[in-house]
């Protein structure tokens, strides 16, 4: 029997994730559920008629009922903010479109394991853990997964050694709040900074510059926002990295948002850290023996999205 995953949200993101899912042999039935169906239809027609060249595969768009026996649910659904428009005004109404996917969809899925990618993915995630019953270990926001990648792209190409061997995160919040935690961040076992000055090819001589490389991060949405329009290819690569993890035999580590409940002294928050997530949904956080600062710097992000979740 394989792999049911059903996409909300037939955006940029929705289906370009359902499209690069149909590239790969991880689902054998793919549902795309949107408010406006007509839309829905037509990324359908149009990532199946591609699907002839494969192996037998079903796409398929509908109402909430398709979604029965879905072994994961991705939400992407939520507007993109227009000119003017404060990130508060663009949150709450991104929330109440939350609301109303969780009531929708948690009584038709159940069992299925939920991955929140909707923006402010961190308000998101932590929208749908209150409002839709279902436990807290089958819902995953995309966090930092993708900031990670972007990261660890940036240090590797400097460092001129594969992403393989680059081994560093993004914690806190999806967001401007976010930093890397440059006391667990190594390249081959050897700290960041130490690979910059003895071991980086000298063609380039580039220093090892944190500021640079955090404003790299937290900046690239916006650059490739500003020159295209929308960022859809590297956050649905992610997302279904993601699907790889939780339906795989084994258990991995990324950098996930879910709830926090008392890890590194926070509560009733969800926000990105070390996240151990496989089968059966998420297992638990890894502490890692952060700095000082960089803790603190983790509570300042969590304050952040705190703040903002009492506003609205």
């Amino acid at each position: 029997m394989g792999n049911k995953i059903t996409i909300i949200g037939a955006g940029s993101v929705g289906a370009t994730i359902a499209y690069t899912l149909s590239s790969e042999t991880l689902a054998t039935d793919i549902v795309l559920i949107d408010i406006n169906k007509q839309k829905a239809e037509g990324e359908v027609m149009d990532i199946m008629q591609g699907t002839a060249f494969r192996d037998p595969i079903t796409v398929t768009s509908g109402d909430y009922d398709l979604a029965k026996d879905s072994n994961i649910v991705i939400i992407t659904s939520g507007i993109a903010r227009k000119p003017g428009q404060t990130r508060l005004d663009l949150t709450k109404i991104n929330v109440g479109i939350m609301k109303d996917i969780a009531k929708n969809i948690a009584p038709v899925a159940p069992n299925a394991l939920y991955i929140i990618v909707s923006n402010p993915v961190d308000i998101m995630t932590y929208t749908f853990t209150k409002e839709s019953g279902i436990p807290e270990k089958q819902i995953i926001g995309s966090g930092t997964s993708l900031d990670t990648a972007r990261l660890r792209s940036l240090l590797a190409k400097e460092c001129a050694i594969s992403q393989q061997n680059v081994h560093a995160y993004i914690f806190g919040e999806h967001g401007d709040s976010s930093f890397v935690p440059w006391s667990m961040a190594t390249v081959a076992g050897v700290p960041v900074p130490e690979y910059y000055e003895k071991y980086r090819p000298a063609i380039d001589n580039i220093p090892f510059d944190p500021d640079k490389i955090i404003d790299y991060v937290r900046t690239s949405g916006g650059v490739i926002i500003a020159n295209k329009g929308a960022t859809f290819y590297a956050i649905a690569t992610s997302v279904v990295r993601l699907c790889k993890l939780v339906l795989s035999a084994h258990s991995s580590v990324a950098t996930v948002s879910t709830m926090m409940h008392g890890e590194y002294g926070l509560e009733d928050v969800c926000l990105s850290v070390s996240t151990v997530i496989g089968p059966r949904g998420v297992r638990g956080r890894i502490e890692l023996p952060l700095s000082d600062d960089e803790v603190e710097k983790l509570h300042y992000s969590a304050k952040q999205l705190k703040d903002m979740i009492a506003q609205i």
